[in-house]
């Protein structure tokens, strides 16, 4: 039997980590997917800096589901050896906050180099990060993100199945339908072995907008009743991205119409976007 946990990319709500507890809290979310934070990205934060981080979340109540890197975020071509020290020290800090997984990607290449041609580097570079993660109990947790390797269904059940023991999938549909996959289910079924935890995030396919789950082409409720067919706890990790429009509050109380003209899933603040997105993950959780 499945037992959810639900974290979330909290930086998204806007402000330092206590308007990120605080958002978390109020939306009954009990996990953080750690990102932008007050002194920068995670991936920058030192041993101690985590250490004091962990301090703060364990007295808000909030655990760590997952390290929200930018590991495998730069060229395949690119220097990789500062890369690989930065991330040395990340799967450190995955271990002080308490989380076994390290998210990350499968390095971006231009339009002069093809898949084919650069799988072998991919694959060597990935197993560099799985190896040293690994020796510290840590998984690497692979996304699917627009412009890298593993865009594409068939992409990353490459990766998976090439380093099946060492790594774990995240299942993203919004990315997906970015990069013009239209059957999430699909696309789901070709990866369920390896999916660890689900990105929830919904897209529209004929624009590529992000919406709230369920009101997208994402098939959020059904990737929800085909996950909770797995056994034991999995998280569920919100991505908001939704659209804020800074001068929309004002306009609103002046008896603007801007909500209206520009669509029903633009928000006045970070905060409102994400309690919208967190409102609607809870909603498709009561019909699953």
């Amino acid at each position: 039997m499945t037992e959810w946990l639900l974290s979330a990319f909290a930086d998204e709500a806007g402000g330092g980590i206590a308007d990120q507890i605080r958002a978390l809290r109020e939306n009954g979310l009990t996990h953080i997917e750690p990102r932008g934070l007050d002194e920068g990205n995670i991936s920058e934060y030192t041993p101690s800096q985590c250490r004091e981080l962990r301090k703060i979340l364990d007295d808000g109540g909030i655990g760590v589901s997952a390290i929200g890197s930018p590991f495998g975020k730069i060229g395949v071509t690119e220097d990789f050896a500062p890369h690989f020290e930065k991330f040395k020290r990340c799967v450190e800090n995955a271990c002080i906050l308490g989380t076994e997984r390290n998210k990350k990607y499968s390095f971006y290449f231009d339009e002069t180099q093809s898949h084919e041609q650069m799988r072998d580097v991919v694959m060597e570079k990935l197993e560099r990060f799985c190896d040293e993660a690994r020796k510290s109990g840590v998984w690497c947790c692979h996304e699917n993100e627009k412009g890298i390797y593993g865009d594409t269904p068939e992409h990353c059940q490459d990766i998976l199945q090439s380093l099946e023991s060492k790594i774990k999938g995240v299942f993203d549909p919004a990315n997906f339908i970015q990069c013009g996959v239209t059957d999430i289910p699909a696309a789901y079924t070709l990866l369920e072995p390896w999916i660890d935890y689900l990105h929830i995030k919904d897209c529209l396919i004929s624009s590529g907008k992000v919406v709230p789950a369920g009101k997208g082409d994402g098939q959020i409720l059904t990737l929800l009743r085909r996950f909770k067919e797995k056994d034991g706890k999995r998280f569920l990790t919100l991505e908001p991205h939704l659209k804020v429009f800074a001068g929309l509050e004002a306009l609103e109380q002046e008896g603007g119409t801007a909500y209206t003209l520009k669509d029903d899933y633009t928000y006045p603040s970070n905060r409102a976007a994400f309690d919208a997105a967190a409102k609607a993950l809870l909603s498709l959780l009561q019909q699953v």
